[in-house]
Order: C-alpha cells, then structure tokens, then sequence
C-alpha cells in the first residue's frame, strides 16, 4: 500500500507552511504530495492569510524538492482553460525532473467561482471530457507535428502541441462518485481511478464498475492503479487521537467511521480492509499542517508496517 500526503489549503496555509509538509513528506519516506485545487476555505475555517493557487504551488515545490511526487487532487476544469493548463502542467514537470502528475476534475463548488468572477458552467461533465481529451492530446503529439480539436466547447487549430513534459506520459487522475460517466472518463483517459472519502464495502463496488468501464474500453482492469483519498488522524493512543480530533473540530467517532483515525494498529487494520477493497494507494488527507509530528508518527508507526 502506498501512502501519500493530501492537503486542503484553502483552509488556511501559505507557501511556507506547505513546503514545510511537503519536505516533511519528503524526509520521512512517503511518495508524494498532493494538494487540492480550491480558491476558498470550506465550513468555519477563515482560510487566513488567503487561497494559494494550485500550479503556482507545485512549481515553487519543485525547484524545493528533489524526489516525491507532485500533483492535484483534482484541479478544477472550470479554472483553467486546457491548452494553458497543458502548458502549465509540462512546465511543472520539466521543473521538476518528471514528477507531476494531473488530478483533473469537473469543478463543483460554485461558491468559489462566485467570489473570484470564475463562470461556473451548467454542462461541467461534458467539458472535462473535453479537457481531457486536449490536454492528453497535446502531450501525446509528436514534436514537430501539430494538434488540431473540433468539441463543442473546445476548439484548437494547428496547435504546435508545446512544450512537453519530461516524463514520455504525466500521470493522469480522474476520479469521483459517478455511476456511469466517471468509470467511463477513467477508462479512456486515466492512469489512474480515485474515490474521496468512501467507505471500504461502496469502494470495492465502484472499482469493479471501473473495472468493466477499462474492459469495455478494450483496456486491462490492471493497467489502472485504484486510489482512495481518506482523512487521516492518528495518536500514538486514545487520548493524542482525541486531542488531534479535537484541533480539527471533529468527533473522534465520526472520524473513525468516515476516515482513518485511530491508534497505529487501528489504522493499519483499516488500511487493509480498503486493500481488500482493491485499493493499491491512500492519499492522508492531512487537515492540521502545523503538526508536522503527526506525519512522523504515521511514517513510523503506519507507513513501516506496510511496507
């Protein structure tokens, strides 16, 4: 199982505070860092001193990092226009000697879109779709040969398809609670499948649609990697588990039920129930970024017993 950091900062974090995490990750052996893609904090937080945004952050990230993986989990579609974000996600790349991957999804909270004057489109599948569609298109063409797109949203002509990346393909994420559309975008365009915040039983299920998505798109089941992103909160016992829910405004029994919280045997235990599940991969959603000890007990106390 392999472990990655996720964080929400739009919650409230600078740049500082997260290449802190993200060379904590770094140092204490997990495989990436990851980051969501939002422009304003959710529930009470005030998200002081202000949103960071998403490729700014990986680009300053990797220039400061030197092995982990760099990616988001997802950027929003309804952001980002994708011959730019191509552009962009390359560049990141290139800086980073081949460690980006791309979480791309639809976009859903139009509250954000209302306080930064970003449209917030009816038709958000449909234009994914197309994005996905351009964007690996672009990197997929050879140099020297151009790109051309005729969608009903997205149109490129004569597209000279630059710069490229480092990495011959950027991993590509899609991911979501969709029934039929999502399995199916995954199937076509993904590298890998992730589902947020889903219980080890409904994740067995929606991995087996996807499975028959990749069948029915004429790929192996296998040529996916199948992810879960999960809340993480553990304590070397009952009352440091209580104390980090409680820094999180959070019920220690929600937690449990809806993430992986606990002591180190309780969360590794649950670990393996989503393994079961078919999951290879758990991004830790980690909510309090000054704790930078609770990523050290996880790497020792999780992490080392997994692998």
């Amino acid at each position: 199982m392999d472990l990655r950091i996720f964080t929400e900062p739009q919650q409230g974090a600078d740049y500082d505070t997260l290449l802190a995490v993200a060379r904590a990750t770094e140092d204490l052996g997990f495989d990436a860092f990851f980051r969501s893609d939002h422009y304003l904090a959710m529930g009470d937080a005030d998200g002081m001193p202000g949103p960071t945004d998403a490729w700014t952050t990986l680009a300053g990230l990797a220039r400061e990092t030197r092995r982990i993986r760099l990616g988001t989990l997802m950027s929003a579609a309804t952001f980002r226009l994708p011959g730019p974000l191509a552009i962009q996600v390359a560049q990141v790349d290139q800086m980073s000697g081949g460690r980006v991957e791309l979480g791309l999804g639809s976009g859903w909270f139009e509250g954000e879109h209302t306080a930064y004057g970003i449209p917030f489109p009816k038709k958000k599948l449909a234009r994914l779709e197309e994005q996905l569609a351009v964007v690996t298109g672009l990197w997929a063409t050879p140099a020297g040969q151009r790109f051309d797109y005729d969608g009903a949203y997205y149109r490129l002509a004569d597209s000279p398809a630059l710069p490229k990346p480092v990495q011959p393909k950027i991993p590509v994420l899609v991911g979501g609670l969709g029934e039929k559309r999502t399995p199916r975008l995954a199937a076509r365009y993904a590298d890998e499948f992730n589902l947020p915040f889903t219980h080890p039983d409904d994740s067995a299920r929606r991995f087996a649609r996807v499975r028959e998505a990749m069948a029915e798109a004429g790929r192996q089941p296998n040529e996916l990697v199948y992810s879960n992103a999960l809340i993480v909160c553990v304590g070397k016992d009952d009352a440091q588990v209580a104390r980090r829910a409680a820094a999180l405004g959070r019920d220690v029994g929600e937690l449990k039920e809806n993430g992986l919280t606990g002591t180190p045997e309780e969360v590794v235990d649950k670990i393996g129930r989503y393994q079961e599940a078919g999951s290879s991969r758990i991004y830790l959603q980690v909510m309090d970024l000054q704790d930078l000890d609770h990523l050290e007990l996880i790497a020792s106390r999780v992490q080392s017993r997994l692998s």
